[in-house]
């Protein structure tokens, strides 16, 4: 095995441990290996990863080198050949021919005549092999990555100063800085030797591609593996609102514990007044209880947090409902109802945006504009940061960088500074270009040897520029389609309802065409997703009728798909699972084609980020090869880039698409008819998205009077 891990090395030089470790097991367990076609079958599709400029036939030769090294008694596969120990007089023999046939034969022919006997019980077992083997062929199962998926550790160097204040309880500061710190996830470092600075009041946006380690870092931060003063509160919007009986509006109050406590203590200290108690400390304690309560204006707390509620989509009905009559979108909605109620001084969003319809996403956006303490939040909703953060961090090439601004100021200030580097490194390499000509030109005259000398050093001291780490860009590509010929989808007259007093909408009549970019939009529980089904077939309309094109193929991305994902496989593994019988590399193309390549379609999909693993389920989606997409909130997860990608991916699609989506950029990117459900009704809007925004705010600002 030394020799082949050798030529392995030596041929690809650029080859990492995973993926060697990868091939050495394969080559260990070489049993059933007989030839190098089937070697080529094993590995060559992981060296052609790794050595893109090697043709098929060198990686082939490469694999009958390593199979001749693992099995040399391979080559005298057809017999067995007799060595000389001594001359051959050939007079001689030929004088003894008839006693001696045997040594004749042994030097001119190799022994087959035992060979060529066919064994018909060996030859019906090697048919049978060879059927097995192929059959391997045709489905082969690559090895997964192994990637540990919940090992996420940070290490940074604390300031001596500020740990004797924090020692000493004296550490007041409402600034947050967290220097030179690292964070790894598994083997994979995500941050090195990174700062963060986050001043008090001011609201960050953390921004940066997908599985890059934003959400990694939030939890760091919150779980205290990150150390920040003890008397800075956290709170960290990630899980969901435990369900039982508490009222919705009760549980948002229970967050303020100063308030709980002083109104228990009321209630305990009124009840023993009432009893009759004589103690004169009670009647003092309760008027001191009743001051701190007026302080933190206790009374003004059900309005504020019922303010907050609505907001986020509560009517007065379900504030008064108990937590466990809600699904986990309304309780992640609770929960960040209580973050915003409780203020903590350091408040972690990550993408906020996801569980909110449009009119909640508008409300967010305009009450965080007044937050009063400081806020580290997670987003892809380009909107949402262009009017939310005050400060940009940009996480990239393993750090962070702080940009005043917010998103759109960002990208602006990022493309000039870019723009700078690179015209420094241009002036840099001309000016070296420059003074080399120079003592290459003097380096023997030895009037100026002085003057090259000082050049030499010169150049010896100029800063070494980096070029620049420019970012891949995402491309993402729906497969092709042949045109139909209309009518191709119509809804006449649907009515659906799952109980018959309460019709989810009524009398819809709407037509789609392959030509059609339709989004629809409205506030949850309207039937968006009910709508959905309908035009898929899934549900039947309680009334009404449904055409579809007999040859109309959906594919259909649902908001909770990356969920339904088996998380224990490789992504690969999961396209083979359902859609059998390709080969490996067509599984690969198809993932790399929405940004999966490389070891990434090795991992296990429970390894990947959220949106990694929504391209995964975008690749699934499309293998099929659908004519007609129905994406319901298909940006949750994805990063800036990805939804910037989709949108482009949607416009040069040549089927039909449908979108429920509350991503303001990507509805004004791809869409053409804009479809409006709520109250009972899906209407058409010829103002488009402009109107409906004036439609949310015009109600927003009714509700608030």
């Amino acid at each position: 095995m030394a020799n082949c891990a050798e030529i392995i090395k030596s041929e690809f030089p650029r080859i990492d441990d995973d993926v060697f470790q990868y091939i050495d097991g394969i080559l260990s367990n070489s049993d059933d290996i007989d030839d190098g076609e089937e070697l080529y079958d094993a590995i060559g599709a992981v060296l052609h990863e790794i050595a893109v400029e090697k043709s098929e036939q060198d990686i082939k030769d490469i694999c009958d080198k390593l199979l001749n090294i693992l099995k040399p008694e391979m080559s005298l596969k057809n017999g067995t050949n007799k060595v000389l120990n001594a001359p051959v007089h050939l007079g001689t023999m030929a004088a003894n021919l008839e006693t001696n046939m045997d040594d004749i034969k042994s030097i001119w022919v190799m022994q087959r005549d035992d060979v060529l006997k066919v064994d018909a019980k060996k030859l019906e077992k090697a048919e049978a092999k060879l059927q097995q083997k192929q059959g391997k062929r045709d489905q082969v199962k690559p090895t997964i990555i192994p990637v540990r998926t919940n090992s996420a550790t940070a290490s940074q160097v604390t300031n001596k100063k500020e740990a004797r204040m924090e020692a000493r309880g004296t550490n007041r500061a409402a600034d947050i800085r967290i220097e030179n710190f690292d964070v790894a996830f598994g083997d994979r470092v995500l941050l090195q030797a990174a700062d963060l600075v986050l001043a008090f009041g001011r609201r960050y946006g953390l921004v940066g591609r997908n599985g890059l380690g934003k959400t990694t870092l939030l939890r760091m931060i919150s779980s205290g593996q990150l150390k920040i003063a003890s008397h800075i509160s956290i709170l960290h919007v990630e899980q969901e609102v435990t369900g039982d009986d508490t009222p919705a509006l009760e549980s948002v109050l229970e967050c303020d514990t100063v308030r709980q406590s002083l109104l228990q203590r009321e209630k305990e200290l009124t009840a023993l007044s009432n009893s009759g108690s004589t103690d004169a400390n009670i009647s003092d304690e309760l008027s001191e209880i009743y001051a701190q309560l007026q302080t933190i204006e206790a009374d003004k707390a059900p309005a504020k947090a019922s303010v907050i509620l609505a907001g986020l989509g509560f009517n007065p009905e379900m504030q008064r409902r108990a937590t466990k009559e809600f699904s986990g979108g309304w309780r992640m909605r609770l929960a960040l109802a209580r973050a915003l109620f409780s203020r903590p001084d350091l408040l972690l969003l990550d993408e906020p945006t996801n569980m909110l319809d449009m009119k909640a996403i508008i409300w967010l956006e305009n009450y965080l504009q007044n937050w009063p303490t400081t806020l580290l939040v997670v987003s892809h909703d380009r909107n949402f940061l262009d009017t939310v953060p005050t400060d940009i961090l940009h996480l990239h090439s393993q750090r962070l960088e702080s940009y005043r601004g917010n998103y759109e100021a960002f990208e602006k200030t990022k493309t000039e500074k870019l723009k700078n580097q690179q015209r420094e490194i241009e002036a840099q390499q001309t000016h070296r270009a420059h003074v080399q000509e120079f003592i290459d030109r003097f380096r023997y005259n030895a009037n100026r040897a002085s003057s090259v000398q000082s050049k030499i050093k010169m150049l010896e001291k100029l800063p070494e520029l980096k070029p620049i780490e420019k970012e891949i860009e995402v491309v993402l590509r729906f497969p092709e389609t042949e045109a139909l010929s209309p009518p191709i989808l119509q809804l006449n007259e649907v009515t659906f309802c799952y109980d018959p007093s309460k019709p989810i909408f009524k009398d819809v009549n709407l037509g789609a065409t392959l030509e059609s970019r339709i989004c629809i939009v409205g506030d949850n529980g309207a039937g968006k997703t009910t709508l959905l089904k309908i035009i898929m077939g899934i549900l039947s309309p309680t009334s009404g009728s449904r055409h579809v094109h007999r040859n109309l193929k959906f594919g259909y991305f649902s908001q909770h798909h990356v969920d339904q994902l088996e998380m224990n496989v490789s992504s690969v593994e999961l396209l083979q699972s359902s859609y059998p019988g390709k080969t490996v590399e067509e599984y690969r193309r198809q993932l790399g084609s929405f940004g999966i390549s490389g070891d990434l379609a090795l991992q296990s999909v429970g390894s990947l980020s959220g949106g990694q693993k929504s391209r995964v389920a975008f690749a699934r989606m499309c293998m099929g090869n659908p004519n007609f997409l129905v994406l319901d909130e298909p940006t949750n997860h994805l990063d800036i880039e990805t939804i910037e990608a989709l949108g482009k991916a949607i416009g040069k699609y040549t089927g039909g698409v449908i979108l429920v989506s509350h991503d303001e950029r990507l509805i004004r990117m791809v869409c053409k008819e804009l479809w409006v459900c709520g109250g009972g009704f899906v209407k058409s809007i010829e103002g488009g998205f402009d109107q409906y925004r004036q439609i949310v705010e015009r109600e927003l600002a009714e509700a608030s009077k």
